[in-house]
């Protein structure tokens, strides 16, 4: 065996190890984040200790991952942080007035639905936030939260996965010109309606019952609340429109939107006993750990690429598996275990616009099975890393109450496609 050889199955070994120690956090007692990024440096390590490319080269490559890496977790750390503003402004009680809702079953729809829709206008990481951070003032963390907790992360990676700027690749194969805008959103829409409902309509079966909500009184929202929540979801919604209009990534997008509300609520706050309500103090609440655990999670996936073992696996599928919808189909289920993004990057590489001409529905099962597979597994989606991240949810008990859920809305969705398209 050679020495390229056995880095490589080192490196499988750590990532299996680490991602091992993630799933087992409660027993270990060892907080995720920094198994994440312990792992994600040990990987970026071993290949850097391998000797097919020169340093430079390593380092060149390593660069160019670390500046699409750090695009995510800025723009994580932004989405945080105004969403966090609106949370110390009481912004979110305007959410729970509207979710004044009893039945337990109803609720989950409801919120489903929402985010949903949400997640095709903004993103699916972003709608995640949203809606986590929001269940979280509105009900205690019960079992019945964390479900439907799950709940949006499956709705999440539905409503992304139908259109251009819903979720990141389906965004890589429309700007890759294998989709146009038109195609993907008419001839995916239904399949992902379908799996958000399948999966929804299967978690509503534990519920029972109705939540004792107690909403604050409007009296409670401080100064500015309603202005700071409204300006705050329009700085979210602004994002996608920012990038098309300057090009820009969309970090940029989210920090213009929040230094217009520092702006804001620098000058509306100017009193000393609402110090708490400024961007300083309301930046200190921010769960770090979550934005830590993700850097740590996209190093590792990154550092994996980088060495070409999911290219491998790619090229693996191509061959056992052979038939395109199978391959697709393969594609979400493998996207449950390591990142969506790298698998369709190699996806997009193996086959060209000769094979698979653009709008082919080889293409558009890809980005389905892409956008949604990744809900089987908590770790599988940037909606689920962040609900786990913000939630502290273990993966076996995603695995228990959300996975099976999760794949029969998937399957329901991939198969209804190719029905729907004689694939």
């Amino acid at each position: 065996m050679s020495t390229h050889e056995i880095i490589h199955f080192a490196m499988i070994a750590v990532f299996v190890i680490g991602y091992l120690l993630i799933t087992i956090e409660h027993l270990v007692k060892v907080n995720k984040a920094t198994i994440a990024l312990m792992t994600g440096i040990l990987l970026w390590v071993l290949q850097f200790g391998d000797q097919v490319a020169d340093p430079t080269t390593n380092l060149a490559i390593f660069s160019e991952h670390l500046a699409g890496i750090a695009q995510v977790v800025l723009f994580l750390l932004g989405a945080l942080s105004v969403v966090e503003i609106i949370n110390q402004h009481k912004g979110f009680q305007i959410l729970t007035e509207m979710f004044a809702i009893r039945s337990k079953r109803v609720f989950l729809v409801t919120v489903a639905i929402v985010t949903f829709a949400l997640s095709s206008v903004l993103d699916n990481l972003t709608t995640t936030i949203i809606m986590v951070t929001f269940l979280s003032k509105l009900l205690g963390k019960t079992e019945d939260r964390l479900l439907i907790g799950g709940a949006v992360v499956i709705a999440a990676n539905a409503g992304g996965a139908w259109t251009p700027i819903g979720d990141v690749t389906t965004t890589m194969l429309w700007i890759g010109g294998q989709l146009s805008t038109f195609e993907i959103m008419r001839d995916l829409v239904i399949p992902s309606v379908v799996c958000a409902s399948v999966s929804t309509l299967i978690l509503t079966l534990p519920l029972k019952g109705k939540f004792n909500l107690k909403p604050a009184p409007k009296t409670h929202m401080e100064p500015f609340g309603y202005w700071v929540f409204w300006l705050g979801i329009a700085a979210l919604i602004f994002v996608p429109i920012f990038k098309v209009v300057t090009g820009l990534p969309p970090f940029m997008g989210i920090f213009f939107g929040l230094s217009f509300l520092w702006i804001v609520t620098d000058l509306a706050h100017h009193h000393d006993e609402r110090t708490h309500l400024r961007v300083p103090h309301v930046m200190t609440k921010i769960d770090l750990s979550a934005a830590l655990f993700f850097l740590g999670i996209l190093l590792a996936i990154d550092a994996l690429e980088a060495a070409g073992i999911l290219k491998t696996l790619a090229l693996f599928l191509d061959r056992t598996v052979g038939h395109p919808e199978w391959i697709a189909f393969a594609i979400g289920i493998a996207s449950a275990v390591v990142d969506n993004v790298p698998l369709v990057a190699a996806a997009m590489s193996m086959y060209d616009m000769t094979q698979f001409p653009i709008d082919d529905n080889f293409w558009k099962l890809v980005a389905y099975c892409a956008g949604t597979g990744g809900s089987v597994l908590i770790i599988g989606s940037a909606s689920g890393v962040i609900y786990m991240g913000l939630e502290k949810v273990s993966f076996f008990w995603y695995i228990k109450r959300i996975s099976l859920a999760a794949l029969i809305g998937y399957a329901a969705g991939a198969f209804l496609f190719m029905a729907l398209n004689q694939f």
